[in-house]
């Protein structure tokens, strides 16, 4: 082998070295910009299961976990024009939240959809 020929290799395993560290690094930042977002969706889901819960146990309406809701949302950084319906449906307590919250990456604006409805457990009801 020629040194022509090593020089190349070399540049060429450079170049490769160079593209996977951009690669990762706009992985790394997607992740970050989403997971944020996607943690405090799941927190938020698991905080409207245990309303509806509370609010079946204890005999509030349904409006009582509208309002609970509404009250927590800036915490878990839910859009202040989100949906929050609250149903009383076979007994059981219910709300469904629903909303979108733009996660802007460098050139593109990602829609996350959150919708979700809780349900209180049935044996609460009986």
């Amino acid at each position: 082998m020629d040194i022509r020929n090593r020089q190349s290799e070399r540049g060429s395993a450079q170049l490769k070295l160079l593209v996977f560290i951009i690669v990762i690094a706009i992985v790394a930042y997607a992740g970050y910009l989403y997971i944020p977002v996607s943690y405090n969706a799941y927190l938020f889901k698991d905080l409207m299961q245990q309303k509806v819960n509370t609010a079946a146990a204890l005999g509030h309406p349904a409006n009582w976990v509208q309002e609970q809701l509404v009250r927590s949302a800036p915490e878990y950084e839910i859009p202040q024009d989100a949906e929050i319906v609250p149903a009383l449906k076979d007994g059981r307590v219910e709300v469904q939240v629903r909303y979108t919250k733009p996660i802007e990456f460098p050139g593109y604006v990602y829609e996350y959809v959150f919708d979700h409805t809780a349900h209180s457990t049935e044996f609460l009801t009986k």
